[in-house]
């Protein structure tokens, strides 16, 4: 690899070479190692690919990877609450792995989290068994959050559910992936009844459906208002601003944006 050099001498990294994880990397620490799956890579800012701008992000290449499932043990009450769920899912006639996509435990180190991706069509059931559970008892979810990942492609938009059992004193998450040509997920509100406003807010915002919803209308935006604005593919927009003898176009017309 051969850096080119600005007028003050500093090498800028060129487009082809990713400083950060690349797709197969092995992450190690408490529940690793694991592999990442990078879904996109950055390049630069304003439209810079490659270049010293002054802005100090010209030769920016950065990826955007996505923790991959975690070995077992997965440390701490992980294990504990991953086995009950599975045992109280064959209760019910739900094979573990035909619900459960995969365990993730991220960061690795004293800080991990759980995060639980599960398959749509199971969604519910799990949710009911983490809350009516003893040995779980997830009773509170504190929302639902939204996630736009326009280039993890066939589950372009997550849904994140943030539970807390107040028992046991611990939290988790629950993730579901679901493609933008089916923004389907059914609604959680029969077993978190506090989750209605929230799954109003994050189809609001990203364009996910949640089946069943009592209500799924606009909680933030005006009711006419057009498309999804968290989303990563929603237009910048914005209206031009005159000032006395010079006129600032809208954001979106300015300049490119990467």
């Amino acid at each position: 690899m051969t850096d080119e050099k600005t007028g003050g001498g500093t090498p800028v990294p060129q487009p082809e070479e990713v400083n950060g994880p690349r797709s197969g990397d092995l992450v190690t620490g408490a529940g690793a190692p694991r592999t990442l799956e990078v879904v996109e890579v950055r390049e630069g800012m304003f439209g810079v690919h490659g270049s010293g701008d002054t802005s100090g992000y010209g030769g920016l290449v950065q990826p955007v990877a996505m923790p991959g499932a975690s070995p077992r043990p997965y440390g701490g009450w992980f294990d504990e609450v991953v086995d009950v769920l599975a045992e109280v899912l064959a209760e019910g006639g739900t094979r573990f792995e035909a619900a459960v996509e995969r365990v993730v435990v991220d960061p690795p180190g004293a800080h991990a989290e759980l995060t639980i991706h599960v398959h749509r069509d199971h969604l519910v059931d799990v949710c009911r068994a983490l809350r009516d559970d003893q040995d779980l008892r997830f009773e509170l979810s504190l929302g639902v959050s939204g996630v736009h990942f326009p280039h993890d492609v066939g589950r372009e938009l997550h849904a994140v559910y943030h539970l807390t059992s107040i028992t046991h004193g611990r939290r988790l998450r629950l993730e579901v992936s679901v493609p933008d040509a089916d923004p389907h997920v059914p609604t959680t509100t029969s077993v978190y009844p506090t989750n209605d406003w929230h799954e109003r807010e994050t189809w609001d915002f990203f364009g996910i459906v949640f089946d069943g919803h009592p209500s799924l209308a606009r909680i933030e935006m005006p009711d006419d208002w057009p498309g999804h604005p968290q989303r990563k593919d929603y237009p910048l927009g914005g209206i031009p601003v005159e000032y006395k003898g010079a006129t600032v176009p809208p954001p979106d017309t300015r300049r490119s944006y990467s």
